[in-house]
């Protein structure tokens, strides 16, 4: 008996070793079941979130994914890009705990990547990181993450959110876009309109590639300074940056005062006041100097709440305001006063947003029947739409080419 008490216990204790190594083999039971609980899923609607600039939205899902699967990869890449979207929300001083994060949300998407597509996504990432935070030498390294995302071996079909490598293209050319390398940002756009006929990257990149042509267009041929670029990318022209434009970048003050053969004459001008409201305005001198010129379009206004005049320069100027602003300096600078009277008497115009009647139709009819300005594929002229930094500069151009005016 007591032989047969020792093969129990001995085969008792063999089956719980058997046990204990077979769940110690066993995979650890899944801790997301639901059909679209899963890495994938949430890693796509996270992303969406960021398009729609649902920052701590797309930041739970990807959280979500990992929990489904700490070692997916393409959520770290993607809680990369919500980091470094906060820190770019916040003020310079704030930045630094979010950018750490967005780089340490990077190196662990590099660790965890197996396949072509995770190392897209993360090249993908990196770019997308460098975009929004600028640390460095974040255009060299953008086009690093560019040119390693190009080579990456990816089933396009397996690629859950970019769907192709003209989604690097596209990213390539915002970067290009912020570092105003207009040409090679416009030659990015240019290429993922190539590359497929129904990509998702293509609307926007089509919207990007016609700003980027009309400014192109506008800066060609001419040299521009710092402020004549960073308007040509806005989409409002204020009346400060207007003034900016042609006292800076047309040079309006010298042109004009060579109107004037008297130069005692021109050193005695000078604006009739200063509007409160241009005091510490950085582009104080350059208002000053069209106030005294009296530009139309550009002049101060009455304010009903403080009862003064004031210039107001952070307001955007309208197209038909435009208008009025080339016409009165093609008059000025030509001394041809039969301009502002040209187009006076007409039963019908051209435009149907612009009627023969309204102050502003000799304004728009000079401007467009020589090519300054131009309509919409429409045959509108919309003139209380704003002027976007690329038209107000391609115009100037074409001003100065209308007036043989080569510096």
């Amino acid at each position: 008996m007591k032989h047969v008490g020792q093969q129990i216990r001995t085969l008792s204790a063999f089956l719980l070793l058997a046990v204990l190594v077979a769940t110690g083999c066993a995979k650890p039971a899944p801790k997301c079941t639901a059909p679209e609980d899963n890495p994938q899923h949430h890693y796509l609607k996270g992303m969406e979130l960021i398009d729609n600039g649902k920052l701590e939205e797309a930041a739970a899902k990807f959280d979500r994914a990992l929990f489904c699967d700490a070692k997916t990869s393409i959520a770290h890449s993607g809680l990369a890009i919500v980091s470094a979207e906060k820190a770019l929300k916040q003020k310079a001083e704030y930045r630094k705990v979010d950018a750490e994060a967005a780089f340490a949300h990077l190196e662990s998407a590099s660790k965890t990547a197996e396949t072509g597509e995770d190392a897209f996504a993360y090249q993908l990432a990196v770019m997308r990181v460098n975009i929004a935070l600028k640390s460095g030498k974040w255009l060299d390294k953008t086009e690093d993450a560019y040119k390693d995302a190009m080579k990456a071996k990816v089933d396009e079909k397996k690629l859950i959110y970019y769907n192709g490598r003209e989604a690097a293209m596209f990213f390539m050319g915002r970067a290009y876009l912020d570092a105003r390398e207009f040409n090679k940002a416009r030659d990015s756009f240019s290429s993922v309109l190539g590359e497929k006929r129904d990509s998702r990257w293509n609307a926007p990149a089509e919207k990007y590639w016609k700003k980027l042509d009309k400014i192109v267009r506008a800066l060609a041929g001419i040299t521009v300074g710092d402020v004549g670029k960073v308007i040509a990318m806005q989409e409002s022209v204020t009346r400060g940056d207007m003034a900016a434009l042609l006292i800076d970048e047309m040079r309006l003050e010298r042109l004009l005062a060579g109107r004037i053969p008297v130069e005692s004459a021109v050193d005695k001008m000078k604006a009739d006041f200063t509007p409160a409201d241009v005091l510490n305005s950085p582009f104080k001198e350059e208002i000053l100097t069209l106030m005294k010129w009296k530009v139309r379009g550009l002049e101060p206004v009455f304010d009903e709440t403080t009862k003064a005049y004031l210039f107001k320069s952070d307001e955007p100027v309208t197209r038909k305001q435009f208008a009025f602003v080339l016409e009165d300096v093609l008059i000025k600078l030509t001394g041809d006063e039969k301009i502002a009277t040209a187009f006076f008497g007409h039963d019908k115009s051209p435009y149907p947003d612009v009627l023969p009647t309204a102050a502003w139709y000799n304004a728009v009819m000079n401007v467009t029947t020589r090519s300054i300005m131009e309509s919409e594929l429409s045959g509108e002229f919309r003139p209380d739409a704003n002027v976007d930094g690329a038209e107000a500069m391609l115009a100037i151009r074409v001003l100065r080419q209308r007036l043989n005016i080569n510096n």
